[in-house]
């Protein structure tokens, strides 16, 4: 029966996701639908598909590269010694070779680095074997992913662990901890501990690279004649000059208020929003009806 890795053209050491491509590039070239009644192209098509349902799946692909079934997934017979036990050993064995003892080392020492990846040792002890990797979500609010934090998780052992969540932090970054994942297989090393930062949506914080940025809304009168407000920061609230004859979409700068870095803190920049009265107000437009009309200007001009 055909060798499967050859029916995919692959490598024998080839990944899961190179077997899945090169079946999936095959199988849209040699499909039915594009070689109506042409029986080579159907005949390998189906041999193609054939060899995937093996290769494609790690539990058979494991046993036809120990040699324990065939390219068809037929169970192969176990090779028998004169004395009628396998390989010279006494009862059953899976290994298959002859009785020649250099084929019986060579099989002894195959499985044995084998077993070094998957845990599983010819000589009836363990391998050592990494363990592998954890997985955990860690929420945190704008302030500390702009300015660090220490938070404390809950690992799958039970165990509690404070861990320090860098300034500057970005949604969707993974912070790596060595050896607080899941315990090794025969002594080998424990996995890693993967946590991935999600930052909570502040109500009117954003940020732009090292800069946090806000919109806030200032009276027609503060606008007009400037004056001072009070605005939130990350740090606290701070004292905002306003100058006069400020526009909508003016934006103001306060210097280091914005996320931290290794070369300092970045800036917040404040824009500014002109609101009317949330009621009309008689007083106001009969005053810009009579101002209007002595000082007439332009705003749309570039547009016309």
């Amino acid at each position: 029966m055909e060798d499967p890795y050859k029916v995919l053209g692959v490598a024998r050491d080839a990944s899961a996701e190179q077997i899945k491509a090169a079946y999936r590039k095959l199988a849209r070239g040699l499909h039915p639908d594009l070689h109506p009644n042409d029986k080579h192209a159907e005949d390998r098509f189906k041999r193609v598909g054939a060899a995937y349902d093996l290769l494609g799946d790690k539990a058979k692909r494991t046993r036809f590269d120990a040699g324990e079934i065939d390219a068809g997934g037929a169970e192969k017979p176990r090779a028998r010694s004169r004395s009628g036990t396998t390989g010279g050993f006494g009862g059953t064995s899976d290994f298959h070779f002859n009785e020649n003892p250099q084929d019986i080392f060579d099989e002894l020492m195959r499985r044995r680095n084998k077993g070094r990846s998957s845990g599983w040792s010819p000589f009836g002890e363990e391998a050592p074997a990494s363990g592998s990797d954890a997985q955990f979500n860690l929420r945190i609010d704008f302030a500390e992913a702009a300015l660090g934090a220490t938070k404390r998780i809950t690992l799958s052992s039970g165990k509690h662990l404070d861990i320090k969540v860098p300034a500057g932090a970005r949604d969707g970054a993974v912070l790596r901890l060595k050896g607080q994942g899941n315990p090794g297989r025969g002594g080998g090393p424990a996995g890693d501990a993967l946590i991935e930062i999600g930052i909570e949506p502040h109500a009117f914080f954003t940020r732009q690279n090292q800069d946090v940025l806000i919109t806030v809304p200032v009276t027609l009168a503060e606008a007009v004649l400037g004056g001072k407000i009070t605005v939130p920061t990350i740090d606290g609230k701070v004292t905002l000059a306003i100058p006069p004859g400020a526009n909508s979409g003016t934006t103001l700068r306060l210097k280091g208020k914005g996320v931290a870095f290794d070369k300092g803190r970045g800036d917040q920049l404040v824009t500014l929003q002109v609101m009317l009265p949330d009621r009309a107000d008689e007083e106001l437009a009969n005053f810009l009806k009579g101002w209007e009309l002595r000082h007439p200007y332009q705003v749309r001009k570039p547009m016309e």
